[in-house]
């Protein structure tokens, strides 16, 4: 088995980073002379995964004509929410409605992903594979975070993501998940923490702890620290 097929999430609208994003999508803020979408498509590359789909919403237009314009070895479909933003989990399922995959890489183009996340998220192909799970997460310890500020999502118990009082891991940005966990659901907006609130109810919530620093382009304060890094 190989994961074949990587979704990127490209909808939202950016807030934190506004008045930047108010012209210029935030996949498209460039961090050191390359756009977090780039940096995301050539990783993926690196991954050697055959096919992207990306989803948009907020200023698609920017995001299609990147595509267009970005020459690449990946099969990169852009697949638009529609008439509404779908939010992470209607978006996700949008996406993989489009693919007789069952399996897929999901991965928010806002965490600076370089070649040091290589060797780690083969090894949590590996581990999903190996497993027979459905969902898995990459996490990492608050205190590898560059944004200080960022509080913690989940505690990692077993292998297993948990939400209690500690939650001293952080959700890196990058997933596995399983078609068949969005059986029930519609495409309509909807967080992705539904589909992990019902996992982790079930136990079946896993978490694979990057030891990397975790650099994500939180907002503007971030933002003005990583143009000046």
């Amino acid at each position: 088995m190989k994961i074949k097929t990587a979704l990127i999430l490209c909808a939202g609208y950016g807030k934190r980073l506004n008045p930047i994003t108010l012209k210029i999508p935030k996949p498209l803020i460039e961090i050191k002379n390359i756009t977090l979408l780039e940096n995301s498509i050539n990783f993926l590359e690196k991954l050697k995964i055959e096919n992207v789909k990306i989803n948009t919403y907020h200023l698609h237009n920017q995001i299609s004509n990147f595509i267009i314009n970005h020459d690449s070895k990946l099969k990169i479909e852009i697949i638009n929410d529609g008439n509404e933003i779908l939010d992470t989990g209607g978006g996700i399922l949008n996406l993989i409605n489009s693919s007789d995959e069952n399996d897929f890489i999901v991965l928010n183009p806002d965490t600076i992903w370089g070649d040091n996340y290589l060797k780690e998220t083969n090894k949590m192909v590996d581990f999903y594979i190996e497993k027979k799970i459905k969902n898995l997460l990459m996490i990492v310890k608050k205190e590898n975070s560059f944004d200080a500020r960022m509080k913690g999502d989940f505690s990692l118990i077993d292998k297993k993501l948990f939400k209690n009082k500690e939650n001293d891991f952080i959700y890196t940005g990058i997933q596995i998940i399983n078609k068949s966990l969005f059986k029930n659901e519609k495409v309509m907006p909807f967080s992705i923490t539904k589909i992990w609130d019902e996992a982790i109810k079930n136990k079946m919530l896993y978490g694979f702890e990057s030891k990397e620093q975790f650099i994500h382009l939180t907002d503007l304060e971030i933002y003005n620290k990583l143009v000046k890094k």
